[in-house]
C-alpha cells in the first residue's frame, strides 16, 4: 500500500503551530473559564507577557516523558505511573477521581469510572494534541492513543469520545485542511448515538443553514447547555463554531471564546487546531508575541522533567514521533518530500483499529503480560457484597483487539473466605464465579496466567461496602 509522506520541514512548521496555538487560545480563555454568558473579546483581554499556566498543555507533556521513557506502545501502567508520578496533586472534578480509585488499587479502564461524576467533561478532550502530533496523517492511530488516555478519567463518558474526535481531526490535519470532511473523519471514529457527535452535527448544521453566529450559539445552549460549564457537550459545539464561523485566525479563537462556558479549553483546542492546519509561520505576530515561547506550567503539576519551551517540546515531540510512525503506522513516513496518495481520504477515514474500543467494557481492569493485554471484567461496580455470588470474567486482547488463545491457563487465588469455582471457557472468555461469605474493604483477585509461551501473576482489587463513601454528585473525590 502507497503510503503518506509528510516533509518533515512541514511537519515541523505545523507541530510548532499546534503547541503556540495552545498556549494563545488558552491564554485568551483563561481569564473567562467558567463564565457562561456570551462575551465580546477581540484580542488578549488583559494583554500577557508570558503564556497563562493550563493544564489543557501540562497533561500533555506528561505524555511525552512518558513515551519518551516507556516507549511508543504505553501500557495503562505506564499511563497510571506518569499520572501518580506528575499530576496526582490536580484534585478536583474528574482528575481527583482518577487518583482517588487508583489509591484504592482500581486499575484502568474502570479507574476514569467508578463513582466518577465527570465522565462528560473536557478533561481529556483537552489533552487530544499530543497524540496527533506523534501520528500525524494517521487519525485512528492517533485516537486509539486518546482512547487509552480518556481510560485514566473519563471511561464511558462523553469526555472520551471528545478526545478521540478531535486527535482524528488533529492528525489528519497534518494532511488535508478541508473543515467539513476533517469533522467528518473526526465523527468516524465516535459513536453515532454520541452527544458529542449530535453537538457537532448541529453546529456544523447551523452554518451551513445560514444561522448567524449568535444563533448558532444560543441553539447549541438552549439544546445541549449544562449546569456545569466544563461540560464537553457544548463546549465542543462552540469549538466549532468558531472554527466555521471566524473569518481569520483572531476571529476563530475570539467567536469560540466568546460563545463562553469552558473558555480557556475551546480557545486551546481551536488554536491548536489551527496552528497545524496552517503551520506557526502563519501566525499572526500580534497573537504570538505577547505568548512567546515559553511554557508556564501549573502550580500542581510535578515539572521535573518536562519541556518548558515551545522549542524543546517541538523538538522532543518530534523525536517520538519519528519513533512511533516507523513502529506502529501502517499508513505514514517521513520523508524529504509530501507525497499524498490518490486514494488518501479513504486511508484518513480508515477506521477499524478502533471499532472495538467503541464497545470496550468499562466495568473492567487491564494488565499486561508481555505484550498481551489480560482484561478483567468485574460484571458490574468494582464492590462485593457478603453472601451474594458474583462471576467475573477474563479476556484477552493483543493490540487492543480481542483473540482467543488456543492454548491458556488460568488459576485464581482469592481471600479465603470466598468459594470460587473453576475458570471455564464461555464465548471467549474464562468465566469463574465467587461466593464471598465475608468482603473486607479491599480484596485481592490473584490470577496466575499463561498464554502460549506467555505467562504471568496478576492481581485485581476488588472492592467491600465499607469501601465506599457517599459522594455527593458533582463534587470531587474525597481526600482521605
Amino acid at each position: 500500500m502507497e503510503r503518506i509522506r509528510l516533509n518533515r520541514e512541514e511537519y515541523l512548521d505545523k507541530m510548532r503551530g499546534c503547541w503556540l496555538g495552545k498556549n494563545i487560545g488558552g491564554t485568551l480563555g483563561a481569564p473567562y473559564e467558567g463564565r457562561k454568558y456570551v462575551h465580546a473579546l477581540t484580542y488578549y483581554d488583559p494583554v500577557p507577557t508570558r503564556p497563562l499556566p493550563n493544564d489543557d498543555l501540562d497533561f500533555q507533556l506528561v505524555w511525552l516523558r512518558m513515551l519518551e521513557d516507556r516507549g511508543v506502545k504505553p501500557t495503562f501502567k505506564d499511563f497510571a505511573d506518569y499520572w501518580m508520578k506528575h499530576l496526582s496533586k490536580h484534585w478536583y472534578a474528574e482528575y481527583s477521581f482518577c487518583t482517588y480509585n487508583l489509591h484504592r488499587g482500581l486499575k484502568p479502564p474502570i479507574s476514569g469510572a467508578f463513582q466518577n461524576y465527570f465522565v462528560d467533561e473536557m478533561g481529556s478532550p483537552i489533552r487530544s494534541e499530543i497524540w496527533a502530533c506523534v501520528a500525524p496523517g494517521d487519525p485512528q492511530l492517533a485516537a486509539s492513543l486518546a482512547w487509552m488516555d480518556s481510560s485514566m478519567d473519563h471511561t464511558g463518558g462523553e469526555g472520551r469520545w471528545g478526545e478521540m474526535f478531535w486527535a482524528a481531526v488533529e492528525s489528519a490535519a497534518f494532511v488535508i485542511d478541508d473543515p467539513m470532511m476533517l469533522i467528518e473523519i473526526g465523527l468516524s471514529m465516535i459513536p453515532i448515538s454520541s452527544h458529542i457527535a449530535r453537538v457537532i452535527r448541529e453546529a456544523v448544521r447551523c452554518y451551513k443553514e445560514g444561522l448567524r453566529w449568535g444563533e448558532a450559539r444560543e441553539r447549541i445552549v438552549t439544546i445541549f447547555g449544562h449546569h456545569n460549564p466544563c461540560n464537553a457537550i457544548p463546549n465542543h459545539g462552540f469549538t466549532i463554531i468558531g472554527w466555521l464561523y471566524g473569518k481569520d485566525y483572531g476571529d476563530k479563537l475570539c467567536k469560540a471564546v466568546n460563545c463562553g462556558y469552558d473558555t480557556d479549553c475551546t480557545g486551546a483546542t481551536l488554536g491548536s487546531l489551527l496552528g497545524i492546519l496552517y503551520g506557526a509561520s502563519t501566525i499572526p505576530d500580534e497573537w504570538k508575541r505577547p505568548v512567546g515561547d515559553a511554557i508556564t506550567p501549573h502550580e500542581y503539576t510535578v515539572a521535573e522533567g518536562l519541556p518548558l519551551t515551545i522549542n524543546d517540546l517541538v523538538n522532543r515531540v518530534q523525536k517520538v514521533a519519528e519513533q512511533l510512525i516507523a513502529n506502529r503506522s501502517q499508513s505514514v513516513e517521513f520523508g524529504k518530500d509530501t507525497s499524498i496518495p490518490q486514494d488518501v481520504l479513504s486511508m484518513l477515514f480508515a477506521n477499524e483499529g478502533v471499532r472495538d474500543l467503541l464497545n470496550f467494557d468499562v466495568h473492567c481492569s487491564v494488565e499486561q503480560v508481555d505484550d498481551l493485554q489480560v482484561v478483567f471484567h468485574y460484571g458490574g461496580e468494582p464492590v462485593l457484597h457478603p453472601n451474594i455470588k458474583r462471576v467475573f470474567e477474563v479476556s484477552f486482547r493483543k493490540d487492543w483487539k480481542p483473540i482467543e488463545p488456543t492454548t491458556a491457563r488460568i488459576e485464581v487465588k482469592t481471600p479465603s473466605r470466598w468459594r470460587v469455582s473453576a475458570p471455564v471457557m464461555e464465548s471467549g472468555r474464562y468465566q469463574f464465579s465467587v461466593l464471598p461469605i465475608a468482603v473486607d474493604e479491599r480484596n485481592e483477585v490473584e490470577l496466575n496466567v499463561k498464554v502460549g509461551s506467555k505467562e504471568g501473576e496478576l492481581s485485581f482489587v476488588v472492592l467491600g461496602p465499607a469501601a465506599i463513601r457517599s459522594i455527593p454528585a458533582s463534587t470531587s473525590a474525597p481526600k482521605e
